[in-house]
């Protein structure tokens, strides 16, 4: 299983999948296709049935039961990587057995995967670590998750005296800039419950996410020579600044913990004529949201009364709600997956998410999923690596959470 997993993960991390948030289309780049079309080859030749791909980037496929009357289950991962830092041309290296000091990604310029700087790292001594050579991500960040839902589907293939109900399988495009779930088809699905496998470091059982807001702000200002501006220029880029003093400076992401949210100004971009503003807005206490959301529009309107009506316009809107609000009702899916990881030697960890999934949408489109562990750490960044035994603990996960649904007693 461990070779299988490795060939999987180190072929589809080759594969440039990066999307687009200023891309109108599904998938929002072309070039997710490659892979799409990759893994839509592969489920045919591993038999599957049901097999379907729409025309915006979406794989399905299934294993039929080996036992009836078992619910249906889905597991789910995203094909995107993000468009935070570079997917193009990775490089992916091994470190086997890992003797707990520095990584050198690249020794040139230089480029340094350190404990000292990620002290986690620790953990993993004699393992093996895969990362980039420090100029791309590694793309763990769902390739990790593709490659442990397919060789778990191929090694119950291979062992049918496991029994499990009808599984099934889901690909989403697009899912790191926030639209995984858009145009997934939940009844055409057909699953009862689904997992996502999206998340990082081994252990990690995550049903609770953050409800999120998007916010952009339009900052109106008036441009006039600065040897005549006295008393007439109005310098938007100040007014921006202001606006953000108003919001408290404890409540940014680099000052805020497990279930504390924030403000996080993500872009801002302009001149003395205009500038323009967004903002994410988090928080899992759904009271707490929507104060943030009220806070930020009073200090809109506050700005407004000052300097003049429409002088700021504000777009504010909701983008995904928690989770655990649909997961609650059917908490069972959770302790399937909390037991089947201590029946293969894994040490649950239950924590908030800080940020979302495809599983936060798709729980509201009545699908409730829950988020398991893939192994990975730092995504995102040149500094991302995985560790193979951790993607290894993840597929058999898989396989114990399909045989516990067959086994479960309500």
């Amino acid at each position: 299983m461990k070779e299988a997993l490795l060939e999987r993960f180190l072929r589809y991390v080759q594969i440039d999948t990066q999307s687009d948030d200023n891309s109108a289309t599904c998938p929002s780049t072309a070039k997710q296709w490659d892979l799409i079309n990759l893994l839509h080859s592969e489920l045919r030749q591993m038999g599957l049935a049901e097999i379907s791909l729409d025309t915006n980037g979406y794989l399905m496929a299934t294993l039929p039961a080996t036992k009836e009357a078992v619910p249906v289950i889905g597991f789910i991962a995203h094909v995107d990587t993000s468009p935070d830092f570079s997917s193009e041309k990775v490089k992916p290296k091994l470190t086997e057995n890992y003797d707990g000091g520095d990584v050198i990604l690249c020794a040139k310029e230089p480029i340094v995967l350190s404990p000292k700087d990620f002290p986690v790292m620790h953990n993993y001594h004699g393992m093996t670590l895969v990362t980039t050579k420090g100029h791309s991500l590694l793309g763990a960040d769902d390739k990790a998750g593709i490659a442990e839902i397919l060789t778990a589907i191929a090694y119950l293939q291979a062992h049918p005296e496991i029994e499990h109900g009808k599984i099934r399988i889901g690909f989403t495009p697009d899912e790191e800039i926030g639209r995984g779930a858009d145009l997934f088809d939940v009844a055409k699905f057909g699953a009862q419950y689904a997992y996502t496998l999206d998340g990082g470091e081994e252990g990690e059982l995550e049903y609770e996410n953050f409800n999120a807001a998007g916010a952009k702000i339009s900052i109106q200002g008036r441009s006039i020579h600065p040897g005549t501006a006295k008393n007439s220029m109005v310098n938007s880029q100040y007014l921006a600044m202001e606006l953000n003093a108003l919001l408290p400076a404890t409540q940014r992401p680099e000052h805020t913990e497990n279930y504390e949210g924030f403000f996080m100004l993500s872009s801002i971009s302009g001149g003395i004529a205009h500038t323009e503003m967004k903002y994410i807005i988090r928080d899992h206490d759904a009271t707490l949201f929507q104060q943030k959301k009220e806070l930020l529009q009073q200090a809109v309107a506050f700005m407004n009364h000052k300097y003049g009506p429409e002088t700021i316009k504000l777009e504010l809107n909701d983008q995904y709600y928690n989770m655990r609000e649909k997961v609650e009702p059917v908490r069972f899916i959770v302790d399937i997956a909390h037991q089947a990881m201590l029946t293969i030697g894994v040490e649950p960890k239950i924590k908030p998410i800080r940020g979302g999934t495809d599983g936060s949408r798709l729980s509201y489109m009545g699908l409730p999923t829950p988020n398991l562990f893939t192994g990975g750490h730092n995504y995102h960044g040149p500094y991302e690596f995985v560790v193979v035994e951790s993607m290894l603990k993840a597929t058999e996960l898989i396989v114990e959470i399909a045989r516990g649904f067959a086994n479960y007693q309500a």
